[in-house]
């Protein structure tokens, strides 16, 4: 009951806090209908979509953007796995050591990826190689956290009885344990590989490669049919991977 009776008085600070913030913004009524007006203009700019003539340039920008986000990941991922092992309780028995890792983690993903192409376009110079870099950093972090959690949730039952049948620490945790968790990992992977495809069209805008570029310039100059002709080959490709990424997990679902 008294469970119930503090429901309402949450829902009222809520409202209340939202009330507060929408002030804050200045969100007046007068100016979102206003802002509602002008995307429904931008809207009506952007049709019909149209490559204005340069697809064969967005097709390689786009292109460029899908090889980042391959690469960013895949040295992610290999970056991430001896991190996740020295911070897995159940592989290091340091405190110390687990706790100095977990600390990486944070550090490197605690900052987003934008930031990052920033610095590395600022350290490496414009181009892909900025964009791949600026997404294998904060993916790092991530999946040595999330490798690290499913390595400590994974069954202590067949390490213990790899070890007892006489193998070392490294190849209970190869036999044992690794491949428990390989699935989990694995999907985990696959999302990433979706959200770095969908972060690596923007690491353009700041020079970082990609087909990010080419939209920032079509937008700059008001080439409105040209952007949405852009936005589409980009929902296109984060469809195919999406696709693509969920096949290959139910079949080894099903395998």
């Amino acid at each position: 009951m008294r469970r119930l009776g503090a429901t309402p008085l949450i829902f009222a600070l809520g409202f209340v806090l939202l009330l507060a913030g929408l002030w804050r913004i200045d969100a007046s009524p007068e100016r979102i209908w206003a802002g509602l007006s002008r995307l429904g203009w931008l809207v009506a700019l952007m049709w019909p979509p149209t490559a204005g003539g340069a697809f064969p340039d967005l097709l390689h920008g786009l292109a460029e953007s899908l090889a980042m986000a391959f690469l960013g990941t895949v040295l992610a991922v290999v970056a991430a796995l001896p991190l996740a092992l020295l911070g897995a309780g159940n592989v290091v028995g340091s405190a110390l050591l687990r706790f100095s890792v977990r600390r990486v983690y944070d550090g490197l993903r605690g900052i987003d990826t934008l930031i990052w192409a920033l610095i590395f376009v600022s350290a490496v110079g414009l181009g892909p190689f900025a964009g791949i870099l600026a997404l294998a950093v904060p993916d790092t972090g991530t999946l040595a956290k999330l490798f690290s959690e499913a390595l400590e949730s994974a069954d202590r039952r067949q390490v213990e009885a790899v070890r007892a049948a006489g193998a070392g620490r490294l190849l209970a945790v190869r036999i044992g344990l690794l491949p428990q968790v390989a699935p989990v990992m694995l999907a985990q992977v696959l999302y990433t590989l979706e959200s770095n495809a969908r972060s690596s069209t923007v690491l353009g805008i700041v020079g970082a490669g990609g087909i990010g570029l080419a939209l920032s310039d079509r937008i700059r100059i008001n080439n409105w049919d040209e952007a949405a002709f852009i936005v589409l080959m980009i929902l296109v490709m984060v469809a195919a991977i999406d696709l693509a990424s969920r096949t290959l997990r139910l079949r080894l679902i099903r395998a």
